[in-house]
Parts: C-alpha cells; structure tokens; sequence
C-alpha cells in the first residue's frame, strides 16, 4: 500500500515539534487493543511524538510478541493482569489524555467508563486517520523535499495531489467488502490512484500516512468504527442496507442504525441508499449534510430520477446526468457483474453510484466490474456433482446474508447453524421456504433454526447433525447430496457465526470445499 514503518525522529522531524498538536491529538495516548488497527495507530502515533502505552487483556505469545516489538519502538504495553491484580485492558493508565480503541471494544467496556469519569476522550483509528488527512500530504511533500536535496532518486510516481485523497465510504450490515473492491475496481479503471482500505483488513492510518500518493480512497466502514469516528465528513457516503446484527455491542436496533447513520453526517456530495430498505433512506433525511449534497438511490427495478437501476439487463444512471427526468446513461451489463446475484448486482449499482459521484465516466463503471473477482467464500461456485452445484457462502453470517444468498437460486438444499449471535430465524424461514429443497443444521445454535422451520416450513425436510468433529462438514455435504434433485443448489449460507466449530468463516468454507471435492472423487470413482 506504500505505507512503511518509521521511527518517532522521521515523522515528528519532517512535521514539526507540534505535530501533535497541530493535528487535534495529545501527548498521551492510551491505545485500547493489540490487534491489526491497535498496532497500526500505536506506531503511528508513537512516530509522531506521542507517548504511547498499548492496554490488553490478552497475554498469550502472539500478544507477547506483538508487545516486544512495539517496546523497541518506545511504545509500553501492559498486557493480561497488572501487578495489583486488575486487568490491563480495564485500567486507564495515569495521565492519559486520548483512548484510541480497536473497533470491537464495546462502548461499556471499563477501561472507557474510567475515561468518562476523567473527561477523556476515545476515539478510534478511523478518526485518527481522518485528522491526519492534510500530514499525509505534508509528510510526502517533506519527503519528496528530502529526496531531491540528497539525489537520491526517490520517486512516488506521478506528482503528488495538492491535498489530502478524497474518501468514499461504505458501511451496511451486509456487502460492504464486495462493494468496496468494486469501487476501488471501478476506480483504477478509470486511472485514479486509489485503494480499499479501513475494515476490509488494511489500515487506514498506515495508508493516509504513507509514502504512496492516492486520488481517493474506498473505505470499508463497520459500524464499531463508525461509532468512535465523530468529526468524519466524507466525500460521498452508503448504506447499503441494515439488518439486526451486533445488537449485544450497540444494544438496541435504534443505536445500531444510529451508528450506520454517521457515515452520511457532512457528506459533500452524495449519500447513496438503498430504494428496497427505507430504513437507509430515513438515515439520509435525518442526516446533517453539506449544502448540495444530494441523496441517490439504487434500485434492482427500473430507477426514478436521481436513481441508478437496471432495465432489461442494463445497470442504468439516472442521477449523475443531464436532465435525469428524462435521460438515462447505459453503466454496464447486469452479465458484467459476478457473480450476477441479485444482492450483488445491488453492491455494484452502490459502487457505481459512489463511482458516479466523484466523476467517474460510464466506460470506467464497466471496464471495473468486468474486472473485478470476488472474494472466496462469497457465493462462489464449488464444483458440480451429479448435475447439483455446490456453492458456498460461507460468508453469510447472518441472516440478512443468507436471505439474500438463499434469493439468488430456485431450489437449494440449505446447510446453516453456528453461533447465532442473538438472532432470531423466523422471518429467514417464512421468506425462503418456498425455495428449500431440504436443510440440513449444523453448529451450536442449530436448534434454533429448526424451531423456524418447524414454525414456518414442517413441510420441507430437516436433517439434524448433532456433531462438531472434524468430519463434521463432509456429512453435512453427503446429507445435503441425499436430499438434492439434478438442478438444485447446496448453498453453505449458514446465518451464523462460525467459532463454535471453525477457527473462522474461511476455515469453515475451506472445510466445505473440501467435503465437495470428497464427494466429487468418490461420485467420479462410482461412475468410472
């Protein structure tokens, strides 16, 4: 991403002694988590002059390492139980002036009700990143300074833009990763520099403060991170739908939403919602956005003005066009996108519409979803065994996900269960019954699922693994096979969390592709 590591003398020597300051951040800052985003701000901040202590309650190697490393750095780490007995993550350290917390540390957690009390602040890596915009741009123009003062050839490409990159956001309870690689697709066809940064798994921090100048950037945004983010004001924002999920962190649906709301507060451009969930447009008429800035919908019908949409297998614009009331501008083919799952076919119109909205020209639309390749285990076909296919979505970890998995085929056999999380299975049923084949359960919280489909579909069968062994997933494949006719679909969409069984969902759908390319041998050997 062209970021790289640097000490405490680069950053603060090329901005200045008051680097801090200049940029809304103290001197001592506590950061909240040793993960991926903890690390990254701790670094960060260290590089630029602050004093930093890292708290976890975690002290296992893996976190011992990561705090041997970071104490090279001059950053302390206080990890698992301190010597009073109180556990590191849940004691403010003396003198602290800023939490900056990793994205999953819930809002009650103790170390933030101590900041509450002592009328410190928390924050979290996106609003880091989000002050540190414009010493991005300083520090790469004092670099490039450097480097031409010592000839030593250092070159970032083509020159640096004036000001800081411009940021497209996504957040929604599903989609959101999808959405933000066909944007950022979408924008390198059209030549921008650009990447996809935030939730989908790199840094923020690291890329607004590295050596590699961009144009924009497409940033993935959970709700965790949109809840500690209070002065981010983005170019163009999107909700792509919401859905119960993460109640336990946010506590009611209406805090949820709230959350997902911010993502439209100051936006300049647009603020792209969802025509199907009115919920997300209720999200734009409440928001306090900059003057001109206007809300877009996307719709899988035929699009009103100010919409994109699709007619007759066409994605269509009529929002960023002249006399949209009357006009429309052909975007791409709903062949052009893959998989051309209704759901997806959703993901792109955002895409586009964000696209759209920083000036984007319709070829590039096209040319970025032609290119772009989903991720693994996003309903991504299998193999086909005895004229069924087999696709796995191991991804859908909630509801919401599995529904719209379950709409993009006619007949499947359902394999699902895992970690509920909360959820509730009724309305998943009542809506997708009619294309169950049969289902067959797995995982801890199966016994729910089957509740809803005993409630709401007695009709279709129901084939219950009470079992969490490695072999596990291959009977759910021999089962799901059992209960196929030729032309249904075995669909791993399981609504549910997968660390009840599986170290996460990738392991989870790795565990399914091989249970189908079991069944494929031995179907292929039984036939030879």
């Amino acid at each position: 991403m062209g970021s790289r590591q640097v000490s405490a003398s680069d950053l603060a020597g090329l901005l200045g002694p008051d680097a801090l300051g200049r940029f809304g951040l103290p001197g001592r800052i506590t950061v909240a988590g040793l993960g991926i985003s903890g690390i990254s701000a701790a670094r960060a901040l260290a590089a630029l002059g602050a004093r930093v202590t890292v708290v976890d309650n975690g002290d296992g190697d893996t976190h011992r390492a990561r705090a041997a490393e970071l104490a090279e750095l001059g950053i302390e780490v206080r990890l698992g139980h301190l010597p009073d007995g109180a556990r590191a993550g849940e004691t403010l350290p003396e003198g602290t002036e800023l939490v900056v917390t990793s994205p999953g540390w819930q809002p009650q957690s103790p170390l933030f009700l101590a900041a509450a009390e002592a009328g410190v602040d928390v924050v979290g890596d996106v609003e880091v990143a989000w002050r540190l915009r414009t010493a991005g741009v300083e520090l790469r123009a004092a670099r490039g300074a450097a480097a031409a003062g010592t000839g030593d050839g250092t070159d970032t490409g083509d020159a640096a833009p004036a000001g800081p990159a411009e940021w497209l956001a996504v957040t929604g309870t599903n989609g959101k990763t999808t959405t933000v690689q066909m944007l950022a697709s979408i924008l390198k066809a059209a030549g921008l520099r650009t990447a996809a940064v935030g939730n989908i798994g790199t840094p923020i921090i690291d890329v607004v403060l590295g050596e590699q100048p961009y144009d924009v950037l497409a940033v993935e945004l959970s709700s965790y991170q949109l809840h500690w983010a209070p002065s981010l004001r983005v170019h163009s924002g999107a909700v792509l739908n919401l859905a119960p999920d993460h109640l336990d962190w946010h506590g009611s649906m209406q805090a949820y939403a709230a959350d997902k709301g911010r993502i439209y507060e100051g936006n300049t451009v647009a603020c792209v919602y969802n025509v199907a969930d009115k919920a997300t447009e209720d999200l734009v008429v409440e928001a306090d956005v900059e003057e001109g800035c206007r809300a877009i919908g996307f719709t899988l019908g035929a699009p009103g003005p100010s919409m994109l949409g699709v007619v007759d297998g066409i994605l269509v614009d009529r929002a960023f066009v002249e006399n949209r009331q009357k006009n429309a501008q052909e975007l791409a083919e709903v062949k052009d996108v893959n998989p051309p799952a209704p759901h997806n076919i959703a993901n792109a119109l955002a895409a586009a519409a964000l696209a759209r909205a920083f000036g984007v020209e319709p070829r590039a639309v096209r040319d970025g979803l032609r290119d772009f390749r989903p991720d693994a285990h996003r309903v991504a076909r299998v193999d086909e065994v005895g004229s069924v296919v087999y696709v796995d979505d191991s991804k859908a970890t909630n509801t919401h996900a599995a529904e719209a998995s379950l709409a993009s085929f006619d007949k499947v056999v359902w394999i699902a269960g895992g970690l509920a999380k909360g959820a509730t299975f009724d309305e998943l049923v009542q809506k997708s019954a009619a294309r169950m084949r049969g289902v067959v359960l797995i995982g801890a919280d199966r016994a729910l699922i089957a509740e809803a489909l005993a409630r709401h579909a007695p009709e279709v069968p129901v084939v219950d693994l009470d079992r969490t062994d490695t072999g596990a997933m291959l009977a759910a494949v021999r089962e799901a096979a059992a209960l196929a006719e030729p032309g249904d679909t075995v669909l791993l969409a399981p609504a549910c969390a997968s660390m009840d069984m599986f170290a996460n969902y990738n392991k989870r759908g790795d565990a399914f592709a091989d249970a189908v390319r079991e069944l494929a041998a031995e179907n292929a050997a039984d036939t030879a």
